[in-house]
């Protein structure tokens, strides 16, 4: 089991509990996930993500078995292409991309090169619709959250884009998986964490129509608590018990 949506470091607009890797492993050891993919939650805020990135590899060192680094790489900003290839060879698995709190829009070209570049460097594209629900948000959080057409643009920029969204809602997720191609539909995989489970069983819905696999495991650590996505898996219909969910690993 991948956690592909954990994140490490404080969060600008209101405390956290602990948003430390070292509390990050016992909260794997306790859901009984081998691996988390972990991002640097302060550097969606940061106008430069390279200190972000250094402190996230850094922060990561001590427990690389379980802990996965995915930096963030901000396309509009310069020499980004060498921060992509830095990555890569620092043991990335995958690469974070905040374009609603970047002010890119939904068709920004600069996205659309980083979506390819990350195609042929083999590493997923991991989109965040949002951190907290809009009604939680502070004042100062102006960022909305990602639009359905910022996706869609992605997934129609060529046949090796690979992305993985997370924090989406059910109507989210079908605005946008709806309106692809069934070829570039394949592109993308959802995580689970803002899913609803009963009894509106909006995750049951989303299984029997576009299909388990299309789904990934994540909890948005610290943000939301880790039992929810585990809870919603076990309360599923008896039709659709242990489901098969993506592979994040070999997407």
């Amino acid at each position: 089991m991948i956690d592909v949506n954990a994140l490490i470091g404080p969060y600008p607009f209101r405390a956290v509990p602990h948003p430390d890797p070292e509390i990050l492993v016992r909260v794997l050891d306790r859901e009984k996930i081998d691996t988390a993919w972990v991002g640097h939650l302060p550097t969606a805020f940061h106008r430069d993500p390279s200190a972000g990135n250094a402190e996230l590899f850094a922060a990561l060192k001590p427990h690389a078995a379980r802990l996965k680094a995915v930096p963030a790489i901000r396309p509009d900003w310069p020499r980004w292409q060498e921060a992509l290839a830095d990555a890569r060879d620092a043991g990335a698995v995958a690469i974070r991309a905040y374009p609603a709190q970047w002010q890119l829009g939904p068709h920004d070209a600069s996205m659309i090169e980083l979506a390819l570049a990350c195609g042929e460097a083999k590493l997923p594209l991991i989109l965040t619709v949002k951190f907290e629900d809009l009604r939680q948000r502070h004042p100062l959080d102006v960022a909305g959250d990602l639009a359905a057409a910022a996706i869609r643009s992605l997934a129609r920029a060529g046949s090796g884009v690979r992305m993985i969204v997370t924090a989406a809602g059910r109507e989210m997720i079908e605005e946008v998986h709806w309106g692809l191609t069934p070829e570039e539909q394949t592109r993308v995989q959802w995580d689970i964490s803002w899913i609803w489970g009963p009894p509106e069983d909006h995750l049951a819905r989303l299984f029997r129509t576009i299909g388990s696999t299309r789904f990934v495991y994540g909890t948005h650590w610290p943000l939301r608590l880790t039992q929810n996505p585990r809870a919603n898996l076990d309360l599923l219909p008896d039709d659709l018990a242990n489901p098969t969910l993506g592979d994040p690993a070999k997407f």
